[in-house]
């Protein structure tokens, strides 16, 4: 059954180690979208994070979409409308807000617009995270929050103090929410039923495309969730060794356009 919709990670996993896109990947996912495949850029990011991206790869026309915030956001790239929107209450902040102070952690939370973090010593990681996704940063305090859409939160802090305090998590708050760890320094917090695999469902079910019919293409353990639920699951050479375990292939690394060799070998032949 060939393939008709292709997710596909960024960091780790579309970019090189210098965070660029290779002409070879480039020039696959042009000759995949001019096949009729759906390129859906997957990631743990906010839509601003991805804006230059989908610009770069020509992915902002009518019947283009991404899925932002591990799954917490779909969205047309064209016009923006959402199609899926799973955001944190406010009551769920505040609670995922003083457990990080329990256990001694740096957090932020992340609108479609904004980092806000209450602390007052703003943590070098999540100055790394607006840079990276391009966002500014706002000092709020708790109370200051209750108007704010978000859509995710992070724990963010070196990776022997996040390791602890994750092991420290109480287990009534882990059922609670879904929490990946996405980077060495990174706890992903998000709605219990947000993630990178239901969105995709969601979207390849509103395109009337069969889960047979996708591709997912990943390098780390928030990807898992979008390889166990597609037809052909993919992992990086660069991937996580547990990861690769539920693949069906594994392409070449990040460094040698390992996205556009498994476009090429499962998509396009």
């Amino acid at each position: 059954m060939s393939i008709k919709l292709v997710a596909i990670d960024i960091d780790g996993t579309l970019l090189n180690d210098n965070r660029e896109i290779t002409p070879e990947v480039f020039q696959a996912i042009q000759d995949a979208k001019a096949a009729g495949v759906k390129i859906i850029i997957t990631t743990g990011r906010p839509i601003a994070g991805v804006t230059s991206m989908l610009d770069d790869l020509n992915l902002r026309d009518k019947g283009d979409y991404v899925i932002t915030f591990n799954g917490g956001l779909v969205q047309e790239t064209d016009t923006g409308s959402d199609i899926v929107k799973v955001p944190l209450s406010y009551e769920e902040y505040l609670d995922i807000e003083l457990m990080a102070r329990k256990l001694g952690v740096h957090m932020h939370a992340i609108t479609k617009d904004g980092i806000y973090t209450a602390n007052r010593n703003i943590g070098k990681y999540t100055i790394h995270e607006a840079t990276l996704v391009d966002m500014p940063v706002y000092y709020r305090t708790p109370e200051e929050m209750a108007d704010k859409e978000i859509v995710k939160i992070m724990f963010i802090d070196e990776p022997d103090i996040l390791d602890e305090a994750i092991a420290n998590i109480p287990e009534d708050f882990a059922n609670r929410f879904m929490l990946v760890k996405s980077k060495p320094f990174y706890l992903e917090v998000v709605d219990k039923n947000v993630s990178k695999g239901n969105a995709i469902k969601a979207l390849a079910e509103q395109l009337g495309i069969s889960m047979e019919e996708t591709m997912a293409i990943g390098d780390e353990e928030n990807d898992r969730a979008m390889l166990e639920v597609v037809g052909t699951p993919v992992v990086m050479e660069n991937g996580v060794p547990e990861l690769k375990k539920i693949a069906k292939y594994i392409t070449k690394s990040n460094e040698e356009s390992g996205v556009a060799y498994a476009i090429r070998e499962w998509v396009l032949k």
